[in-house]
């Protein structure tokens, strides 16, 4: 996914204290990313489309979701960018690169309102 949708203030979500983030490092329970200059945002989430509605489902790195059920993201309104296909033109910043395809999908407080198929072949 071209866009990383904000993570908010939770009582699902914590940070882990200074320590675990120190333990965890140690033992390299992180992927090597979350602690480099590619990842400012030092957590990766992942996230799913179930029945027209946006969850997080985990977060990886110095926060994290208690319990095991995903988290509708009923905080988040804006459009997500899905790239497809082959890469056309490569950008070294961001999500500039261009891929044959992306699927865009506006989000309305969480629930689906939208889906395009973009064909970057064509411009």
């Amino acid at each position: 996914m071209n866009f990383c949708p904000p993570i908010p203030k939770h009582p699902r979500i914590t940070a882990y204290a200074d320590k675990e983030v120190e333990d965890r490092i140690e033992r390299k329970d992180f992927p090597h990313v979350i602690h480099s200059t590619a990842c400012w945002r030092k957590y990766i989430g992942t996230w799913e489309i179930k029945e027209g509605r946006l969850y997080l489902i985990n977060i990886l790195g110095h926060l994290k979701l208690d319990g095991e059920e995903p988290l509708f993201a009923d905080w988040f309104t804006g459009e997500l960018k899905i790239p497809q296909g082959e890469l056309l033109q490569y950008a070294h910043a961001g999500f500039g690169s261009v891929y044959e395809q992306e699927i865009l999908i506006k989000i309305e407080q969480g629930s689906v309102i939208d889906t395009k198929i973009k064909d970057n072949r064509r411009t």
